[in-house]
């Protein structure tokens, strides 16, 4: 039987379900919470019931945002042609600060089974859909470079091929296993202006 009453348990509990938190991390976090001031944990409680009620995704590149379609799918002085395509938002993010000028296409995760992740889970249909309708010249295949992104990047190729007329992946000036939304901005540039066919 716990010593901890049910609400700071189903607190840690509810930490622990999120990437990179243990069950230490989780009671650190609870606690901290419980020291700090009530409008602390409202102002929580708040972003993160913001998080899920007002964000959509984008109808175009299936980025996060607070209108139908982002402000970089709604940029007229982007280049329609080219089209990244990434694992996640925060690469986004990444990706403008070194200076890409083209449009995006979010994935939302990579193909894992093991974790359940087909290609039914990601935003891979949207992609097709983007793709037939034939004003995609290139598309950039910027997932990292692990088992699952290659996987995805290979599975994209095969898929698009014959509807994309170039098909590259990013240059390997990112290294094996790294995150992208880690690297630095001339890392990004550097692996975008290097950039091969995907194979």
């Amino acid at each position: 039987m716990s010593l901890l009453p049910p609400q700071i348990q189903k607190a840690i509990e509810e930490f622990s379900k999120l990437p990179g938190i243990g069950p230490k991390s989780a009671e650190r976090l609870t606690f901290h919470l419980l020291r700090s001031s009530k409008a602390s944990a409202e102002g929580l409680g708040s972003a993160l019931l913001s998080l899920k009620h007002d964000l959509k995704y984008c109808s175009v590149c299936q980025m996060i945002t607070l209108e139908p379609t982002c402000r970089i799918c709604s940029d007229h002085a982007r280049d329609v042609s080219t089209v990244l395509v990434v694992e996640e938002p925060l690469e986004v993010v990444a990706f403008e600060k070194a200076g890409y000028k083209g449009l995006y296409h979010v994935l939302h995760g990579v193909l894992s089974p093991i974790d359940g992740f087909g290609p039914e889970q990601l935003k891979l249909r949207e992609l097709t859909d983007r793709c037939k309708a034939g004003t995609i010249k290139e598309l950039i295949i910027a997932t990292n470079l692990d088992v699952e992104g290659e996987a995805t990047a290979a599975f994209i190729k095969q898929k698009l091929s014959p509807t994309v007329g170039s098909i590259t992946r990013l240059a390997h000036g990112l290294p094996m296993g790294a995150d992208i939304e880690f690297a630095d901005q001339i890392t990004l540039r550097e692996a975008l202006s290097g950039r091969r066919a995907a194979s």
